[in-house]
């Protein structure tokens, strides 16, 4: 089995040398490997590939596709040095349809999310959640990408933030709101007081030890706040901390669609801005939301009751 273990890092290090992180992929796939080993099998089999992606017998079967997906990318890539490895057909799990209807939170909401932050206990703690979710909601940001932040990608006199390795390894600047550059600030002043020797982190948001924020704390401590401002049991799910960034978006898109702008003409800006790689990424936005879709039939309608 070792053989599989250093063509999988070899996998691993070309894949992430072309920008994709691959952090389930590098914790789940070693997982994989033991369980071929726990079985007896020197090569990649559909029938333990499926064994395998079901064991969770409590996921959902989406889970379970995606588990099955990252076995066929690894076996598409272990096929070129061993020909017996097989390849799970992509209709043995096939995923779900399309994509999750995102929660777009109102403006009272958020309030009532950093309400919640405020009143944890720790003061740093709170300001650092605080701010944070202020952050995501004022600019769109992905979670990974704030927490990536350092202290040197804010630019106060230009009102600009840097976000460096974004997805796929890219960079973009971020204008900022004046109101959300005060934020910012105020919370570095507060973590610099919490951190009088100057922490040798040089992440913007600080957990209490000093050190740069855990991506899954984060969601942990989100999970936690959305219970206590009276979100949990919205519908048609659970709001995420993702779901921030997607109320961006359709708020952006809704304030160009009242305002009389061409959103066609001004969506690439908002692409650019969000950092994705493909404008169809952000252009799935007009189906995906009710309340966006019904704004832009009713500025339809008004234009062709204006044509002769």
């Amino acid at each position: 089995m070792s053989e599989l273990h250093q063509i999988l890092q070899d996998y691993l290090s070309i894949r992430r040398s072309l920008g994709f992180k691959l952090e389930r992929y590098g914790a789940l796939l070693p997982e994989f490997l033991a369980f071929l080993e726990e079985a007896g099998s020197p090569v990649i089999t559909n029938a333990l590939a499926l064994a395998w992606a079901k064991q969770p017998t409590t996921a959902t079967p989406k889970w379970w596709a995606t588990r099955l997906s990252m076995v066929r990318l690894f076996a598409r890539y272990v096929c070129t040095l061993d020909p017996r490895t097989e390849i799970p057909p992509h209709d043995l799990l096939p995923p779900a349809s399309g994509r999750p209807q995102p929660y777009i939170y109102s403006d009272h909401e958020v309030s009532a999310l950093m309400a919640a932050a405020g009143r944890i206990q720790s003061p740093l703690r709170a300001h650092t959640y605080r701010t944070l979710i202020g952050l995501l909601a004022a600019s769109g940001l992905r979670v990974g990408e704030a927490i990536a932040l350092d202290r040197a990608d804010l630019d106060l006199e230009h009102e600009i933030l840097t976000v460096r390795m974004g997805k796929f390894g890219k960079s973009r600047q971020v204008p900022l709101h004046p109101t959300s550059v005060r934020a910012l600030e105020s919370y570095a002043r507060e973590r610099d007081r919490r951190f009088r020797r100057r922490s040798s982190v040089p992440a913007f948001f600080l957990s209490l030890a000093g050190t740069r924020l855990f991506y899954s704390n984060a969601h942990l401590t989100f999970f936690r706040l959305v219970e206590r401002a009276g979100l949990a049991n919205r519908r048609p799910r659970r709001p995420r901390i993702h779901d921030l960034r997607h109320t961006f978006a359709v708020r952006t898109l809704t304030d160009w669609y009242y305002a009389g702008l061409d959103v066609d003409r001004q969506l690439p800006v908002l692409s650019t801005y969000l950092g994705h790689v493909h404008p169809s990424s952000t252009y799935w936005y007009l189906s995906a939301v009710p309340e966006l879709l019904s704004v832009a039939a009713r500025r339809l309608e008004e234009s062709l009751g204006a044509l002769p």
